[in-house]
């Protein structure tokens, strides 16, 4: 029995050799990656324009992909698990949507089922919710746990997250990559300098490892960090050793920028 697909022939394969591999159903496979981090906007422009896959989602809007999920959330942020799918040619978009959300509820439903119960979270959604901030915020997989244990302090403390991802995120796909004293002073529901609490959705796809970092955060006292430049970060328990520390590398940064002009 012949089965229906695409094929990559050799060029001097007898038909008996063609038959054989269209009956074992050796198809040409398809694949689109799902990166940690990646924002909907992303993933979206990503499946949208993926040209092995039949499109029945392109120019839905949020809300009418989350009904032909079948999923009851505030938005689509962050409710899609980062990794690669594999697909046959002329499968459907909204397959790669529903395979990826359920793997996602599979993970963060592993993950919560490993929560304190002293941790400031009520739902997995926001575990979810601060997982993509901490996806978004970690420049060194090792500082993970660290950058999570920062923000789990900041919430138990009633203290703002005080986090410039969530304040782009606000902006929108507009945003031009700077981001200027006069956008962390306009409010919005996504800036955590004016509003205390999570943002009301994801920001981004979490990875696992972020998922993780957040139910186990290292024991820290720390409510600061700052990124030194080389992808990690210096983490601090007070103001002043934060400041100083800000202080410390802005001037590296200074000095590196004037060298390297010279």
């Amino acid at each position: 029995k012949l089965k229906p697909g695409t094929y990559q022939l050799p060029t001097r394969a007898s038909l008996g050799n063609i038959l054989l591999q269209i009956a074992r159903g050796d198809r040409v496979r398809e694949s689109i990656a799902i990166i940690p981090g990646m924002t909907i906007w992303q993933l979206r422009a990503l499946i949208d324009n993926h040209p092995a896959l039949i499109h029945q989602t392109k120019g839905m809007s949020s809300k009418e992909l989350l009904q032909a999920l079948g999923l009851f959330y505030p938005g689509d942020e962050g409710l899609f698990y980062p990794d690669t799918y594999i697909f046959d040619p002329d499968d459907s978009d909204i397959s790669i949507y529903r395979r990826a959300s359920q793997a996602m509820q599979k993970q963060l439903n592993a993950v919560w089922g490993q929560k304190d119960t002293a941790l400031p979270l009520k739902t997995p959604y926001e575990l979810l919710i601060l997982g993509s901030i901490v996806e978004k915020e970690t420049g060194r997989s090792s500082d993970r746990s660290l950058v999570a244990a920062v923000f789990v302090n900041r919430l138990n403390l009633n203290m703002p997250l005080q986090t410039d991802p969530t304040v782009i995120y606000g902006i929108g796909p507009q945003f031009d990559g700077n981001l200027r004293k006069a956008d962390l002073r306009k409010d919005s529901p996504y800036n955590t300098y004016m509003r205390k609490g999570l943002p009301p959705t994801p920001i981004a796809m979490p990875s696992k490892e972020s998922l993780q970092a957040v139910i186990n955060p290292a024991k820290s006292d720390a409510i600061y960090f700052v990124a030194r430049g080389d992808g990690s970060s210096h983490f601090s328990k007070t103001l002043k050793e934060h400041e100083s520390a800000v202080d410390q590398f802005q001037r590296k940064r200074n000095a590196s920028a004037k060298s390297n002009s010279q």
